[in-house]
């Protein structure tokens, strides 16, 4: 059996800038990371023994010979890209789907790396990165940006450059006592709301003429955040990311809701410097920066239980 663990990311800076029809004339730049929790793709050769030669098992149970009789889009379309018949497919995660941590573009990554160890293939991670965007923006034509599939190939702290041209990775140079403070003020809170990303990301794309001025200072903003970041300012890290998701939400209509405003407003109330919802939008985790030692508190406050941690 071939099991890959893929990471899910936490973006902070620089979203949207990520999308073809913005970089493509302008450049775009993220900061991301990727986190300790992961999704998990298994695979195993299906013994030839039953009525269907296929299986995917994720919420739900597909038994299929042929990819087309694929109700799962994104699978059918991997299996049509890279050809593997007679095969068992399950997927696991340690966070829900459509929640803002990048779960599909993570499963695309960690299923196209499962496909080619079937096949005895070991492609790089700039080229899985290339082969998930593929996979999702062109083959299943899903709205969205180009970060998250390359987050979740290469791992790290990274800020991410997009031009015509291609993608630049460059990992952030944070020293492991700053990277553990930073961690210590992070607090990933989930809204209890997931989203459609794609739905979402349609309306930003159609808006990226109208809001290319909110866009040019988000991608400029990443200069500074980057300096913050590797300097450990969480108090400057905080109020840019606070900064930040007051440009993100007028992209669209659909990235907030009366519901998640009122919890990031009892975040500040309660002390966090700043914070923004992650991906899309319209659901899924916040992260939110605090003072030391705050974090706890801050995520009781807000939903009366202790933080749960894993």
């Amino acid at each position: 059996m071939l099991i890959t663990r893929t990471p899910f990311r936490m973006s902070f800076f620089g979203g949207g800038t990520d999308y073809f029809e913005y970089f493509s004339r302008f450049g775009g730049s993220v900061i991301s990371t990727t986190i300790d929790k992961y999704c998990y793709v298994s695979m195993r050769r299906f013994p030839p023994f039953f009525e269907y030669k296929n299986q995917f098992t994720y919420s739900k149970i597909e038994r299929f010979n042929e990819p087309d009789e694929l109700q799962h889009p994104l699978v059918k379309a991997a299996l049509k890209y890279i050809p593997v018949d007679g095969v068992q497919i399950t997927y696991d995660a340690d966070l829900p789907a459509c929640s803002g941590i990048g779960s599909s573009s993570a499963f695309a990554v960690g299923l196209l790396q499962g496909l080619h160890g079937l096949n005895n293939e070991y492609p790089d991670k700039m080229t899985l990165a290339k082969q998930a965007i593929h996979l999702e923006r062109d083959l299943c034509n899903e709205a969205g940006g180009m970060q998250d599939q390359i987050a979740a190939a290469f791992g790290g702290f990274n800020r991410i450059n997009f031009s015509e041209n291609g993608y630049d990775v460059i990992p952030l140079d944070v020293s492991p006592e700053k990277l553990s403070e930073l961690e210590g003020n992070l607090l990933l809170m989930f809204t209890g709301f997931t989203h459609f990303s794609a739905k979402i990301a349609s309306a930003q794309q159609k808006n990226i003429d109208a809001t290319l001025s909110q866009l040019h200072e988000m991608k400029a903003m990443t200069d500074e955040a980057e300096k913050s970041i590797v300097s450990g300012n969480v108090d400057d890290f905080g109020c840019m990311l606070n900064k930040t998701w007051g440009l993100k939400r007028t992209l669209s209509d659909r990235i907030t809701t009366d519901a998640i405003d009122t919890i990031y407003s009892k975040a500040l109330k309660f002390g966090a410097f700043g914070g923004k919802l992650l991906g899309a939008g319209g659901g899924g985790f916040y992260a939110v920066v605090c003072s030391q030692g705050k974090t706890e508190e801050i995520y009781r406050r807000i939903f009366g239980i202790q933080v749960y941690s894993f």
